[in-house]
C-alpha cells in the first residue's frame, strides 16, 4: 500500500517559520525523525519516502506550488504513483483551533483554507486531516497577514513540540485497524493536558 503524508506550506526561507508552514515544519521534523536522507524535486514538489513503515511505501511530500495551489502538486503525485484519495494525509494550520490543539478528521469543508480548497478540487475531499492550530489573530488583525507572520518564540515553542507529537504518532495514521475517531480520542486527551 502507498500512502501519501503532505505537509502544506510556501516555499522560500521567508516563510519558514510562519504559521502556514506548520505542515512544512511538520515534515521536516518526520524526515528527521525516521531520519531520511535523500530527497527528490518532481511534480511540483519536494518530497521525501520511506519504503516500510507498518508496511506501506510512505511518502512526505511538501508541494512547492505555493499554499494557494496545493492542489495541482497533489493531483500530479497522486496520478503518477497511483494513489487514492483516501491514502491522502494532509497536515495544515488551523486558526479555529488554538496553538496547540490538534485535531484528526476525514474529509468535511475546507474552513476558509485556500490549501485544502485546491485540494479539494482537484482530488476530491475525502482525506484525512491534521489540524494543527495556531490560534485566530486579535482583532484589526487581517488573517492572511497572522498566518503568514512567524511565530514569536513563546508560540514556537509550543509549535515545535505539537509537530514532535506529530512525528511520534504518525504511525498510528498508517493503522487501517485505527479509526480517525479513534486518533482524535488520543490526540484530545494529549491536547487537553496542560
Amino acid at each position: 500500500m502507498i500512502k501519501l503524508i503532505v505537509g502544506l506550506g510556501n516555499p522560500g526561507i521567508e516563510y519558514s517559520k510562519t504559521r502556514h508552514n506548520i505542515g512544512f515544519i511538520s515534515i521536516n521534523k518526520l524526515v528527521e525523525f525516521f531520519n531520511i536522507k535523500k530527497f527528490s524535486n518532481r511534480y511540483n514538489s519536494i518530497y521525501f519516502e520511506i519504503n516500510n513503515l507498518k508496511g506501506n511505501k510512505v511518502f512526505f511530500l511538501m508541494p512547492q506550488t505555493y499554499i494557494n495551489n496545493s492542489g495541482i502538486a497533489v493531483q500530479a503525485f497522486c496520478r503518477f504513483f497511483k494513489i487514492q484519495t483516501n491514502d491522502v494525509v494532509v497536515i495544515h494550520d488551523d486558526i479555529d483551533l488554538e496553538l496547540g490543539k490538534i485535531k484528526v478528521k476525514i474529509g468535511g469543508g475546507h474552513g476558509g483554507h485556500n490549501g485544502l480548497k485546491s485540494i479539494d478540487q482537484h482530488i476530491g475531499q475525502n482525506y484525512l486531516r491534521i489540524r494543527l492550530g495556531v490560534g485566530k489573530p486579535h482583532s484589526g488583525i487581517d488573517v492572511a497577514d497572522y498566518v503568514l507572520n512567524n511565530f514569536s518564540k513563546t508560540e514556537e515553542i509550543i509549535a515545535n513540540r505539537v509537530v514532535d507529537f506529530v512525528a511520534d504518532n504518525i504511525s498510528e495514521l498508517l493503522n487501517k485497524n485505527v479509526s480517525a475517531d479513534d486518533i482524535s480520542r488520543f490526540i484530545a486527551m494529549y491536547s487537553n493536558k496542560p
